[in-house]
């Protein structure tokens, strides 16, 4: 192939062909064979990392409920309230929110480790804006002014009523006697509900490194998500004065650590950072929003505004990049290449080449930046990320790099080895070394994508006594990834066989809409009971399954992660890498819209 476009790229200054094998590499020396079960579940001798709440200032103390209700809602963070807000809004109110903390917020209720923030911009990701008229302070929120928005959406709406915090599902069982879910709590609440939407989000259960000797270690530890700032000292905006005579390890390099460990680099007596595979840290460039740019917008300028930006990470068309971010970069560069009429039009083969060429152009200035802020050579390389740019979430921080400046900060670069080798009760042993230290922190993340029977922490029963983790075994059975046969009036609101976007509260607004239209149009018609037809799933799941492998080659390239299933992409039971609606949340919420546009509930059956 001699097109412009090849042309255009003759004398690039570097060879793609080396930095694919060293890519190749990279991957092939993190690659493990137990997939999800290198990591622990935060339960049984490991459920403190997760139950404990460390925020809650009164422990609830109240009788059991013995209750019936229209629809309980599951989980009170952006898809729980999002339900809520689009049930109301469609005048379904005898609803109920269980939710296991204390307030509202879900992940921002728990991640109040320093530095916390959000890394999509603020005016895509916090949602209602327009219905609250509310002005974000930043491009990128900080994680108490997300929760301050949370809760201005309980109030807003009234949901505050509706709540039951402090309180854990244990289990739903459909009971065809009386066509209703009785719902169980820890609490031995005794409920009935009509309908049940699940909305947990995706960063609700943490996990663990399974690590040889875990449970051995006799200092003290905690996840990034239940941060111990009786230990640390300080807030979410640093001051961890309480470090200062401690030796503190942090697992994980993800995220949440590029956000956290400067706060703790900057107080503890010594650091270890213990990473296996390096993110890409760009810069963050946050911003204060400009006031009369914001009264200026026009009505329905958050969801025009967060189609773009949507439509731009999968690569579509663009007039006009609204967001102009990190995330677009990439695809920004691709465009301006083009003609417009090549960019809708062009060679498939040329476009995949042009987008992988300014992907390494973009991790080449990733590294770069590792190589202008980081003084010491070695270190300088382990830090370097060797994948392409969306094999992982990148992450955007101007502060994290320059800490492995300071002479207390020191990475442990475990990639040799596929991981820290134990625990021991005085600390951490990684490539032969032990490194004695008084405090663990887990910046392991969540169980985003893992099997249903790892991230659902509750079994859901369904006709005939079945188990959805039964009824998923061999992968997700569901019609648009928000409903499952065998499961009458029981919704699932996340990441499931539905388009996915990184913009997480735009997807879960969208699951929300789609969910509580289905609701109102059954209580509407005078019906019992609805639930998807056998024919109505298969033909879903086969959908899914006819466009998944259109990304197969870009993730068998990387290194594993949640993306990929960690490098698990032949196991249907495991992850979603190939089980999303390939084609992107602006198509398939085209999709959703058509649907309702027939007004016939298609798939499900009426009872």
């Amino acid at each position: 192939m001699n097109t412009p476009l090849k042309k255009e790229y003759s004398n690039l200054g570097f060879d793609p062909d080396a930095l694919r094998e060293k890519y190749r590499a990279e991957r092939d020396k993190r690659m493990r064979d137990d997939g999800d079960d290198q990591f622990l579940r935060t339960m049984d001798d490991y459920a403190h990392y997760a139950d404990e709440d460390p925020f809650v200032e009164e422990p609830l103390e109240q009788d059991a409920i013995d209750r019936e209700v229209d629809v309980v809602v599951i989980g009170g963070g952006f898809s729980g309230m999002m339900a809520l807000a689009r049930l109301k809004e469609r005048g379904v109110e005898d609803v109920l929110l269980i939710e296991s903390g204390a307030d509202l917020g879900g992940t921002w209720y728990w991640n109040r480790y320093p530095g916390s923030q959000c890394d999509i911009e603020s005016y895509c990701y916090l949602p209602l804006l327009e219905e609250l008229d509310y002005m974000p302070k930043e491009k990128y929120s900080y994680a108490p002014e997300i929760y301050e928005h949370c809760q201005r959406i309980g109030e807003y709406y009234g949901l505050y009523d509706l709540a039951l915090f402090q309180t854990r599902v244990t289990e739903l069982r459909w009971s065809e006697d009386d066509s209703r879910w009785l719902v169980s709590t820890h609490r031995g609440d005794d409920l009935r509900a009509r309908f049940v939407i699940q909305a947990a989000g995706t960063a609700n259960t943490p996990k663990l490194p399974g690590i040889e000797g875990i449970h051995d270690y006799r200092g003290h530890s905690f996840h990034t998500c239940r941060w111990d700032y009786d230990y640390t000292g300080g807030d979410h905006s640093g001051g961890l004065t309480k470090l200062a005579d401690k030796r503190v390890a942090v697992i994980g390099t993800g995220c949440t650590a590029i956000q956290a460990v400067p706060y703790v680099g900057e107080h503890a007596k010594e650091l270890y950072v213990f990473q296996r595979t390096p993110s890409s840290v760009d810069a963050r460039g946050n911003t204060l929003t400009d006031e009369e740019w914001y009264k200026s917008l026009e009505p329905g300028w958050q969801r025009a505004r967060r189609e773009n930006f949507a439509d731009i990470v999968v690569g579509r068309p663009f007039e006009e990049d609204l967001v102009a971010d990190g995330w677009t970069d990439i695809f920004r560069r691709v465009q301006s290449l083009l003609p417009p009429e090549e960019a809708v039009e062009g060679d498939p083969e040329e476009l995949a080449f042009a987008a992988e060429v300014e992907d390494f152009r973009k991790m080449n200035e990733v590294r770069e930046r590792v190589d202008k802020t980081v003084k010491d050579p070695a270190i300088r390389e382990a830090l370097k990320p060797w994948y392409r740019q969306f094999c992982k979430r990148p992450t955007f921080n101007d502060e994290y790099l320059a800490t492995f400046n300071r002479p207390n900060v020191h990475l442990v670069d475990v990639s040799e080895s596929r991981g820290v080798d134990r625990i021991t009760e005085k600390g951490v042993v990684a490539n032969g070394v032990e490194y004695e230290v008084d405090c663990i922190i887990y910046a392991t993340g969540f169980e985003i994508t893992s099997s249903p029977r790892r991230r659902i922490n509750f079994d859901v029963v369904g006709r005939g006594g079945k188990s959805l983790f039964e009824h998923w075994d061999q992968g997700l059975q569901t019609l648009h990834g928000l409903s499952s046969h065998g499961f009458p009036n029981w919704f699932f609101i996340g990441v499931n066989q539905n388009g996915l976007s990184v913009n997480m509260t735009a997807m879960f607004d969208d699951q929300a809409r789609h969910v509580a239209y289905i609701i109102d149009e059954v209580l509407g018609r005078g019906r019992t009971v609805a639930e998807v037809t056998a024919e109505a799933e298969a033909e879903w799941v086969a959908e899914i399954r006819r466009l998944a492998f259109a990304n197969r080659d870009f993730l068998e390239s990387c290194t594993p992660g949640y993306y990929n299933n960690e490098g698990e992409l032949d196991d249907p039971s495991k992850g979603l890498a190939t089980q999303a609606y390939a084609p992107g949340i602006n198509a398939f919420n085209a999709l959703l819209a058509d649907w309702r546009e027939q007004g016939d509930l298609q798939g499900f059956e009426l009872r």
